[in-house]
């Protein structure tokens, strides 16, 4: 996460299209001689944290790490549509190297954020010199992603003068990405003000990096406990060198670091794709390809480009946002997180059935991506903390603005329809203003409470969201007569047929499943909401169907 400093009204942080295509370009050479094939699944079998590898990546040869620190410090100065971009890229390569990546970035965060001139020149510029791997540790056994629940404890030493002279640490964190190997950690304890990140240097007397986990996927990144008995640490390496801004630190990352999972999620999916849409049109079965296969197509690819062409429009939309300088996009990290891996997962997953048996052996690759990409639903927060914090806020934003929220994006949808009348943009603002009236619905009838309804409603709002972002799109290409026009507006439809029956579907679950309403409250809510209209999105759903099936296996 770099610094915005002071942009210039209209102006976006990051690197210009050409640097940003030469650090693809070199994750593209990587991929022929550090990362091949070949090596990726030797580290995947064998479970190895290949260290060397990694650091040589970081070394000035290559130096990818400097994507990630601000140009002051020795970077590049990359923005969030950079490092979202290359995330991506990197994950379609192995999404267990990419965490390792992404460990060095987010634990360089709580520096960014909030340390002091002489920290970011000292902790940052070792990142960018290739010195150092580092950690992010703030999980802990009990905690789990409840960040104010952790228990690790930071008491005051001092001297004989009676001067703070640093902190001892206590404690233990689980889960950490790089943790075993890193050269130093940004760690979250409680101080007698509050939370509290300290930077600790590994070797530090009392501070045990565990043995690696075994996992299911990411076998190529290293997650170790790590514990603290007495660790010192000395005042200069307290992040910001005033205790108790902790939390507040942590939720200026969150934002930004659940995008870059969401990225990373998404060039998993598209990698997994990239293996069963060649094999479909190569397999034959009964004298055809499968890829003139309705039943093989409509089902297992056709709506899994259609979800990751959504999460796409998404990411970009809210890593331009933050590009701008735009803050507090807590909610919006979780809905690109939330949306963006479940579908990546969902991808992977009928990837595999798409290539049968072989999607069940292990040198097609396809069953390590869907391995490798279920830790994306988990780590930065599970899908079900996604789900509380997008329901709490929207909630409350909602009620905030007496509705305006979501009743300005279904105006916007609205006049989208009216420009470009087949984007699918009349069924977002549609499922919108439902989506509204369910939330004072559930707010009025105290049904708040019931967390799985919550939960209903926040599928409702990122669905809402996402599908607005790629109606968005798909207008601005149309307005522009751009060549992708076409072919992004059939996908727009096609998630908006999706985003109208999933709100058709939780208004269901929330009205009956709740038993809070009589027949007529419910006919009567239907009507108020149009839900017959948003039935009507599956109008001409499968021609879409087979006209995008025609775009990818054609095109």
């Amino acid at each position: 996460m770099t610094e915005h400093g002071n942009l210039a009204e209209g102006a976006l942080m990051g690197l210009d299209l050409e640097s940003r295509q030469m650090v693809l370009d070199t994750i593209g050479q990587l991929k022929k001689r550090l990362l091949t094939q070949e090596k990726i699944f030797e580290f995947d079998r064998d479970e190895i944290f290949p260290e060397e590898t990694i650091r040589e990546m970081l070394s000035p040869d290559i130096g990818l790490q400097l994507l990630m620190i601000p140009e002051a410090y020795g970077g590049l100065g990359g923005g969030a549509r950079d490092s979202c971009a290359v995330t991506r890229e990197m994950a379609k390569i192995c999404l267990g190297i990419t965490t390792a990546f992404f460990a060095i970035q987010l634990g360089a965060d709580p520096i960014i954020v909030g340390g002091t001139e002489e920290q970011k020149q000292k902790w940052l510029g070792m990142i960018a010199e290739g010195q150092a791997l580092v950690a992010y540790a703030v999980t802990e056994p009990d905690a789990g992603s409840n960040v104010a629940a952790i228990k690790t404890k930071a008491d005051p030493v001092t001297n004989g003068a009676g001067n703070l002279i640093g902190y001892k640490i206590n404690g233990s964190k689980q889960f950490i990405s790089t943790g075993g190997y890193a050269d130093y950690i940004t760690v979250l304890a409680i101080a007698p003000e509050g939370p509290t990140f300290f930077i600790m240097e590994r070797g530090t007397q009392g501070f045990i990096q565990g043995k690696g986990e075994e996992k299911h996927g990411i076998r190529a990144s290293n997650t170790s406990p790590l514990t603290f008995t007495d660790a010192f640490v000395p005042m200069e390496n307290l992040i910001g060198e005033v205790p108790g801004n902790g939390l507040k630190q942590a939720n200026k990352v969150f934002g930004y670091t659940r995008l870059m999972v969401a990225s990373m999620a998404l060039g998993g999916g598209e990698s997994a794709l990239e293996i069963a849409i060649p094999y479909a049109k190569e397999r034959i079965q009964f004298k055809t390809p499968l890829s003139q296969k309705q039943g093989y197509t409509h089902k297992l690819i056709v709506p899994h480009v259609v979800r990751l062409a959504a999460a796409e429009a998404y990411i970009d939309e809210i890593a331009e946002r933050l590009d701008s300088g735009e803050e507090d996009l807590e909610v919006e990290g979780s809905i690109a997180k939330l949306f963006a891996t479940e579908a990546a997962d969902k991808a992977a997953g009928d990837a595999m059935q798409a290539l049968g048996g072989y999607g069940y052996i292990a040198e097609y690759g396809v069953e390590k991506i869907k391995r490798d990409v279920k830790i994306a639903c988990v780590y930065e927060g599970t899908s079900e903390i996604q789900q509380n914090i997008i329901s709490t806020f929207r909630w409350k934003k909602t009620r905030k603005t007496r509705g305006e929220f979501y009743d300005g994006l279904a105006g916007e949808m609205e006049k989208g329809h009216a420009d470009v009348g087949d984007a699918g943009c009349q069924f977002i603002a549609l499922a919108a203003r439902a989506l509204n009236e369910t939330i004072t619905l559930v707010n009025d009838h105290r049904l708040t409470r019931q967390q799985f309804l919550m939960f209903a409603l926040a599928d409702m709002m990122t669905h809402v969201e996402v599908g607005a972002s790629l109606a968005r799109k798909a207008v601005n290409l149309a307005k522009g007569d751009d060549a992708a026009a076409e072919k992004i507006k059939t996908i727009s439809r096609i998630f908006a047929n999706e985003v109208a029956q999933l709100a058709a579907q939780n208004i269901l679950k929330i009205l009956l499943g709740s038993g809070e309403f009589d027949q007529a409250a419910i006919a009567n809510f239907l009507e108020s909401v149009a839900y017959n209209q948003l039935i009507y999105s599956y109008s001409n759903v499968i021609k879409d169907m087979d006209r995008l099936s025609d775009f990818i296996f054609e095109g």
